[in-house]
């Protein structure tokens, strides 16, 4: 299993703007082929600053979706709203068999 991280920070005044598409975007991706989980955290010092966590089976279902309409529309729609570069992380958990 592959976790992709995204850290996304946003202009004050383009938050709620964000929280929408969020909204209204997460359970489209829950229907992309090996998408498991998607979720959304708010830093609670700079309540500009967000993160994703989003759960595939691998990472080629990750990429499928990467490269579908849908997230091109999305992150477009998104990337009006920063106010700093995105950064985006792809993780596996360390299974220390506990």
């Amino acid at each position: 299993m592959l976790v992709r991280i995204v850290k996304l920070t946003f202009k004050p005044e383009n938050i709620p703007s964000f929280e929408r598409i969020f909204e209204a975007s997460q359970a489209k991706i829950l229907e992309f082929d090996g998408c498991l989980k998607v979720e959304g955290y708010q830093d609670i010092k700079n309540p500009c600053v967000f993160f994703t966590y989003s759960h595939w089976n691998k990472e080629s279902d990750l990429e499928n979706y990467r490269r579908s309409v849908f997230f091109k529309e999305v992150w477009g729609k998104t990337k009006l709203l920063f106010a700093d570069k995105p950064e985006a992380w792809s993780v596996a958990k360390i299974d220390n068999g506990k």
